[in-house]
């Protein structure tokens, strides 16, 4: 039924309580009528008494609850959807991110230009539900967050959830977790901030979360963002309104403090927080495999964990990318947060440094060009992204929007490099960056054998010092170098 992995493999993880597959596939007993992750500690099943099903929504579909032990439904999702680019993988970022509970299954559709019936028949085939399956299993996740953080009414997480009514909420609660929802309700684990929600992000270890953090913060640009003692904040542009969110290191998590103006906006908010920081990937196969290789495997065993950054708002990183192609970093930061101040929307409830929205396209395209060639390709891209003609959604076909982007004037190709790998989380982009090519020089190393993680591999040749050539086999000489222009944007 469907997209299932191998039963061979699926029970040696099993038995293993191999954390690795979780989110993969999930486990639903027939005698306990519930389901699990791979690594559930309960006692092993016998393989009789065994469905495998390859989402959260199939299992549920079926019949099946959410165990209380593990939680299968807070595992991290699924990084199959992350490689994907056909149509069931453009549609289930696109029902991550929400969309059929703001435009309904038609809106999901058109924007993927298939019919309702053929992009429920394909999910159906591949996940094992359609798309209102999976948009409700996502409501139940979403609340089930909520309740644990236990910082809102009941009646307030049934509405930020994308619950329609009390009783809807009430009883997608019971049949998804066999409880009610004060049952679910957990005692607050950290004391929040007054008017912000804290919640714990999951993610697959090894995960260098300060690295991430850091890097996001060395490139922070007053007025949308702030990095101060390891925490890094920003402002979000969401579909009811502003929110601005405060990430830490959280012991085996990332701790993710959330404000915002409307409640709606919860599981979209989680969901750019996730992509922002690369939480999905599946990182002990990619440093594994990018390990193996003689030449980028002592980089690998150095800084395990690295991720690619992302970002919080698609449009937002294709204008600083190319406004920040040959510009130096203190300078590109000095010109956004002067656009910021200039054309950004001012928040109704600053917090520290963050007081702005970054400006929207239409806002940037109305302001005109530039000087020189760079204003006219800045402002070619925000007619663009602004008329609607090159669509980022993480529904977009990439190969599509990549060829669009070629075609805008000026555009160069480290500009939609860039973008492909943070906007639009290509794990396969290596960055024709002076660094980066230099580091492949230095180590004589054949990036081609990196496919189809070259993204991953780009994260740790820009950090190679060139000032030390030491041998490929020695870890302990390799050294992080500069910061280098292919990790300015």
């Amino acid at each position: 039924m469907g997209r299932v992995i191998d039963d061979e493999v699926a029970f040696a993880a099993m038995e293993s309580r191999d954390p690795r597959f979780d989110g993969w596939f999930y486990v639903a007993v027939t005698t306990t009528g519930i389901y699990c992750r791979p690594s559930c500690p309960a006692v092993m099943p016998k393989p009789e008494n065994v469905r495998l099903f390859p989402s959260a929504a199939a299992a549920q579909v079926h019949g099946f609850r959410a165990c209380k032990r593990c939680r299968p439904d807070a595992a991290p999702g699924s990084p199959e959807w992350n490689l994907r680019t056909d149509l069931v993988g453009r549609a289930m970022l696109l029902i991550a991110e929400g969309i059929v509970d703001r435009e309904g299954v038609a809106g999901l559709a058109a924007r993927l230009g298939y019919s309702r019936r053929q992009v429920h028949r394909q999910l159906v085939a591949e996940v094992g539900a359609g798309p209102q399956a999976l948009a409700r299993t996502q409501r139940a996740q979403t609340a089930r967050m909520l309740l644990e953080a236990g910082a809102l009414p009941v009646s307030d997480v049934a509405f930020a959830a994308g619950f329609t009514s009390i009783r809807q909420f009430n009883d997608t609660i019971r049949q998804v977790y066999a409880t009610t929802p004060s049952g679910l309700r957990g005692t607050v684990r950290d004391a929040p901030a007054p008017g912000a929600i804290t919640l714990r992000l999951a993610y697959r270890p090894p995960m260098d979360v300060a690295a991430s953090l850091d890097y996001l913060g060395a490139r922070a640009v007053p007025g949308i963002e702030e990095y101060r003692a390891g925490a890094y904040s920003r402002s979000l542009s969401l579909p009811h309104g502003a929110g601005v969110v405060t990430l830490r290191p959280g012991a085996a998590h990332v701790s993710c403090e959330l404000r915002l103006e409307d409640l709606r906006d919860l599981a979209v908010a989680v969901r750019r927080c996730r992509r922002l920081l690369d939480l999905d990937a599946d990182q002990q196969a990619i440093d594994a495999f990018l390990g193996a290789d003689p030449r980028l495997g002592p980089l690998v065993a150095l800084r395990p964990g690295l991720r690619v950054p992302g970002c919080a708002d698609p449009a937002e990183l294709a204008f600083r990318a190319v406004l920040g192609r040959r510009t130096r970093a203190a300078r590109l930061r000095d010109q956004l947060a002067g656009l910021v101040a200039a054309h950004g929307t001012p928040l109704a409830r600053p917090f520290g440094q963050v007081t702005h929205l970054f400006p929207d396209m239409t806002a940037l395209a109305e302001a005109g060009a530039g000087a020189g060639a760079a204003g006219r390709t800045q402002l070619a891209l925000a007619r663009a992204l602004a008329s609607g003609t090159i669509g980022l959604d993480p529904g977009c076909d990439p190969h599509h929007v990549r060829k669009q982007l070629l075609d805008l004037p000026g555009m160069s190709r480290w500009a939609v490099s860039c973008i492909r790998m943070r906007a639009l989380g290509d794990p396969d982009v290596l960055m024709p960056d002076r660094s980066v090519q230099r580091a492949v020089r230095l180590l004589d190393a054949l990036p081609d054998r990196w496919r189809p993680w070259r993204s991953y591999a780009t994260q740790h040749l820009a950090r190679l010092n060139p000032a030390r050539p030491v041998p490929p086999t020695d870890p302990a000489s390799l050294t992080q170098a500069r910061v280098t222009p292919a990790a300015r944007v």
